[in-house]
């Protein structure tokens, strides 16, 4: 779908550029938008590459049990079908602070191996639908909350903002807002009960 809706608005900018006679126009944001494209790709490839051998680091030298301990109090509510020491926590509580750190291509490794976690535990691990522990991670993996959006930073830094975290009080309402009525939804909507608690 997304293909034909791009398709689409290159053929009407390519039509309408023959019938107003801005092709050279035409051709010059072509040009100009994939030197710019390819820039930002490098610009933020490098803050990414980063950030995540940091935290595969952090994760290497123990900083998940650490994690997991501090955000024990709130992901034990969250997701109370998994122990406090269980791998599945492990890795929501590495997704959590990539995602607290504004480091959203960072938190997918740690996303995803949360997620064959909490498949795994499952009391069928071939189970085709997602649990309420599952729906409430992707909510909490999507609407996160960014105490230092870095990815965003970085883009407004490479195109000249003189003030590039300068959006950090609406970046913090907005996604606190969005976690809050996310988990809200989650829980007002949830499923049966995938089996008792994990051990």
């Amino acid at each position: 779908m997304m293909n034909m809706i791009w398709l689409f608005l290159i053929l009407v900018s390519f039509v309408c550029a023959i019938f107003t006679g801005h092709m050279e126009q035409l051709s010059q944001a072509v040009m100009e938008g994939a030197n710019s494209g390819v820039t930002l790709v490098l610009t933020t490839a490098g803050v990414m590459c980063l950030w995540t051998g940091l935290m595969k680091i952090a994760d290497s030298g123990g900083l998940t049990k650490r994690l997991a301990h501090l955000f024990s109090p709130i992901l034990h509510r969250l997701f109370p079908d998994y122990p406090p020491d269980s791998p599945a926590i492990g890795a929501i509580s590495l997704n959590v602070t990539a995602n607290l750190l504004g480091l959203g291509n960072a938190a997918t490794p740690f996303g995803l191996s949360a997620m064959r976690e909490m498949q795994k535990a499952r009391p069928d691990p071939h189970a085709k639908t997602a649990n309420d522990s599952m729906v409430r991670f992707v909510v909490l993996n999507t609407a996160s909350i960014q105490l230092i959006p870095t990815f965003l930073g970085a883009i407004r830094m490479q195109y000249g903002s003189s003030a590039p975290f300068g959006m950090l009080p609406a970046v913090w309402i907005t996604s606190f807002s969005a976690l809050v009525v996310g988990i809200a939804g989650a829980y007002l909507f949830r499923g049966k009960k995938d089996g008792e608690r994990l051990q």
